[in-house]
This record gives C-alpha cells, sequence and structure tokens, in this order.
C-alpha cells in the first residue's frame, strides 16, 4: 500500500532515531496479488531481508470463500518472483478448518508451499468472531463449522506434514526451516520488550503496555501538535505471570521455571507446578530440567491447560 516515497521517509526515520546496523530480520508483509515486477523494483533499495505473504490457500474455491483477490497461480508466481528479485526468507500464512474443506484440500495447499520451498509457515483455523459477515453466514446457516474430531485431524496433518518434510514446529501455530523462525513473533512469546509505531500500535516495556488510538486522522492530528495520544495499561505481578504463561508455552521450549522464580517468587512456581500435576500424570505437559513443556497430546487442549495454570489477584 506504501509507495516509494513512504518507504525512504520510514527508513530515514528508523535510521535517525534507532539506527538499523543492529537489526537482523526486517520483513514486509504483502499480499500475493499486489507483488507485481513493479513492486519488488519499487521496494529495491530498502533493506527489507524478509517477506510475509497472506496466502491463506491453494485452493482456488477456498480463496473464493475467503474474498481473497488472488487465485492459487497467483499465489505461487508471486513466490517465484520473490525469489527471483532476491528473497530468500520468505513467510506464508495458511488457514485451515474452512467450510467444506477436506483433509485432502488442506494436505495439498501444505503440499505446494512445500513445493514451492518457502522457509516458514503460519497456519490458523478460521475462527468465527461475532459481529463479523462470517458469523452472520453461520447465525444464518449459509456456512457450517467443521466439526470438532475433524478440525483435530486437520491440525494432526499439518504437524505430520510439516515437520516430515523438515519444518521446526516451534510454536503452536508456526512451523519455520532450520534457522528460519520468526525474530519478531518470537520476541512476543519470549517477552521480549517491543516498541509498536503508528496509528493502533502496541508497545511493552516488560512491566506495562501501551497502545496508540486506533483512530489514523485523530493520530496524525495529534503527532503533528506534538501531544500524546496512547494509552497505557499498568500490570500486576499476576497479570505479568499470566502473561508469560500464555506466550512461553505456546513455543516448543516451554515456560521457564527458574525464570518463573526470579520474576515472580517461589509462591509462584509452588502454584504452577500445583495446577501443572494433573497434566504431568496425564502425560499432556512434561518437565525437563528447566521447563514446563507442552506435550503432543497437551497441544490439542492447549487453550484449557494454559487457563488452569494462570493466576489473578
Amino acid at each position: 500500500m506504501l509507495s516509494s516515497k513512504h518507504f525512504e521517509q520510514i527508513f530515514e526515520a528508523l535510521e535517525v532515531n534507532f539506527g538499523l546496523s543492529h537489526c537482523q530480520e526486517l520483513t514486509l508483509e504483502a499480499n500475493p496479488d499486489d507483488m507485481s515486477d513493479a513492486f519488488f523494483r519499487s521496494i529495491a533499495p530498502f533493506p527489507f531481508n524478509r517477506l510475509s505473504m497472506g496466502v491463506q490457500s491453494f485452493n482456488d474455491a477456498h480463496l473464493r470463500f475467503l474474498h481473497r483477490r488472488h487465485t492459487s497461480n497467483e499465489a505461487k508466481d508471486a513466490i517465484v518472483r520473490a525469489k527471483r528479485f532476491g528473497f530468500d526468507n520468505i513467510s506464508i500464512d495458511l488457514m485451515f478448518g474452512l467450510p467444506n474443506q477436506t483433509i485432502d484440500d488442506w494436505q495439498e495447499s501444505l503440499l505446494q508451499a512445500i513445493e514451492h520451498e518457502v522457509n516458514h509457515i503460519s497456519a490458523y483455523h478460521l475462527i468465527y468472531e461475532e459481529g463479523t459477515p462470517l458469523w452472520r453466514m453461520k447465525e444464518q446457516g449459509t456456512v457450517r463449522e467443521i466439526d470438532e474430531e475433524l478440525s483435530v485431524r486437520m491440525f494432526e496433518v499439518l504437524i505430520d506434514t510439516l515437520t516430515q518434510n523438515g519444518f521446526e514446529h516451534y510454536e503452536i501455530s508456526n512451523f519455520a526451516l532450520p534457522e528460519f523462525r520468526s525474530r519478531h513473533n518470537s520476541s512476543y512469546w519470549n517477552a521480549t520488550p517491543y516498541l509498536g509505531v503508528g496509528a493502533a500500535a502496541h508497545s511493552y516495556n516488560g512491566s506495562e503496555r501501551s497502545y496508540n488510538v486506533a483512530d489514523t486522522l485523530r493520530f496524525c492530528e495529534a503527532m503533528e501538535q506534538g501531544l500524546d495520544c496512547y494509552e497505557i495499561e499498568h500490570l500486576f505481578r499476576s497479570e505479568r505471570y499470566d502473561d508469560m504463561v500464555i506466550t512461553a508455552l505456546r513455543t516448543c521450549e516451554g515456560l521457564a521455571i527458574e525464570k518463573v522464580r526470579t520474576l515472580f517468587g517461589a509462591d509462584y512456581v509452588d502454584y504452577l507446578m500445583q495446577q501443572a500435576a494433573p497434566y504431568l500424570k496425564s502425560g499432556q505437559l512434561r518437565l525437563t530440567p528447566t521447563h514446563l513443556v507442552l506435550t503432543r497430546a497437551g497441544i490439542f487442549i492447549s487453550d484449557g491447560i494454559m487457563s488452569n495454570l494462570l493466576r489473578t489477584e
């Protein structure tokens, strides 16, 4: 959506305020239908070294259902074109759990991604969010959610297909070839402080979250007047603990026990292990010398496990 002139302004501001020499990963997010030769030539002067594409599916019927502008062939062409223009770190998003999607459909999309040698895949289950057109279609009976058994089977196919083809299942929804984990996303799961810039952007400094006003016009007017245009949420100890449980347990490394002890105290470790005991016994959690980790069986009920490990005051 941005022109070369916009990128020039952005990178100049980044260089002046922060510097880019230390930056190891710089991702551009785009849709396949936008990625023409002219597009790649326009971004060539800028230091992007990773491309994230919203492919969603390699099935044209499913793309039409999702109201995507691109076709399966256009998505494949975009990947090929990106490589021709020098991108060797390409991530794509895929979606499963769509109405009328079969196991074969889902596996074919995964195999297409593997065949086109992308380095990273984020895979998400379709969610019917209240108030959206998709939610209304479900309420009206126009579409039906897939049943839980099929949903679980699709997730199993996702894990098996990608791991058997060299991908590391490093976070519940994310898979990467060796050395191609997303540094950006990993910072969230590792509780690394981050700065969000622009309207609706969120930031985190380790003890509080802040978020800029979402109204773009209001945000720009505030910036021009030198006014603050964000809200701050101060986090209680229990909230920071809960955040760590929810993010760290999503990863293949899991939740570091000593980190919990250092940041929150021995009483939190005692509580954590007490709540984890039934899942350790059932084999849905396992304990390494340093971490509490979801097993494969635990991944399928991860939301319930995390919920029972949380602590609010």
